[in-house]
């Protein structure tokens, strides 16, 4: 006969009722709140033994703890992403919670994608969100990068001034690596096209960004204060590479005409004069 080991042997003569138990009339403990079983009977190696069992309060509880665990551990992941996906902490006020309704109709689109995301995703669809200086582009941008952080997928928002001052202290094959490290990230979000030096070098690094993510086919989305005509029709053959690939993979949704960041600034001095007068 195969040897029981002793931990199986122990459980073949549990230990004494509990306050909270009572035994039934096969033999086998109960429950005394939900009256199910924590105790069953099983044959090993020819010999019955009554190991204890989880009752369904038990089982709740613990799947309720289990719950709990696995919720603060996607908390956590979510943290680390957006410390990481968002580099400048004031990203991270862009949400949609906080919008104050000056661009209805693009906010709108933008919750859309967040929706859709997983088909976008497939389709490596992206937008290119373009217009005048302050009138909310990367707010959108940081609300689309929230949203999806919040649902656990990695996300990478940067713009090509960063992008360009890291890549210039690198060497090529340095540069190659750090550029390829972003594929890691479903969605990266790149303030500020067209706004990067005007250098060869300079084009160059911001094609090799935007062409890893379109040989890559991952999504990407763009802001600009370039007009769409000058997207479509670049004065060179360096920025229509650039362009091109991102008129391709990237919905252009133009942002209006209305500078929040001026009415921002004279909202935020009439308060300081209110203040000062008040004083």
């Amino acid at each position: 006969m195969i040897p029981i080991c002793t931990e199986i042997e122990g459980l073949i003569h549990p230990e004494e009722l509990r306050s909270d138990e009572y035994i039934v009339n096969d033999g086998l403990i109960h429950c005394s709140k939900c009256h199910t079983p924590r105790q069953k009977r099983i044959e090993v190696s020819g010999k019955t033994i009554e190991p204890r069992c989880m009752c369904a309060c038990q089982t709740e509880d613990y799947d309720r703890r289990e719950q709990e665990r696995k919720h603060r551990e996607f908390l956590d992941i979510v943290a680390k992403n957006r410390s990481i996906g968002l580099p400048d902490s004031s990203l991270r006020k862009h949400t949609f919670e906080n919008d104050l309704g000056y661009n209805p109709k693009q906010m709108r689109m933008a919750k859309r994608y967040v929706q859709h995301w997983e088909e976008l995703r497939k389709n490596a669809s992206g937008l290119l969100l373009w217009g005048d200086v302050g009138t909310g582009k990367s707010f959108i941008a940081g609300c689309i990068a929230n949203a999806l952080l919040d649902k656990g997928v990695p996300v990478i928002m940067t713009n090509f001034a960063r992008l360009l001052n890291k890549l210039t202290d690198m060497y090529a094959g340095d540069r190659n690596a750090y550029i390829d490290s972003f594929k890691r990230y479903p969605l990266m979000i790149i303030d500020d096209l067209g706004v990067e030096r005007n250098s060869e070098f300079a084009r160059e690094q911001v094609f090799s960004v935007i062409d890893s993510r379109y040989r890559s086919e991952l999504p990407m989305i763009v802001t600009t204060n370039l007009t769409l005509e000058e997207l479509q029709h670049p004065e060179d053959l360096s920025r229509s590479r650039i362009y091109d690939r991102v008129l391709e993979r990237c919905l252009p949704i133009r942002v209006n005409d209305q500078n929040i960041r001026e009415l921002n600034q004279v909202a935020t001095f009439a308060q300081a004069k209110q203040l000062l007068r008040s004083s």
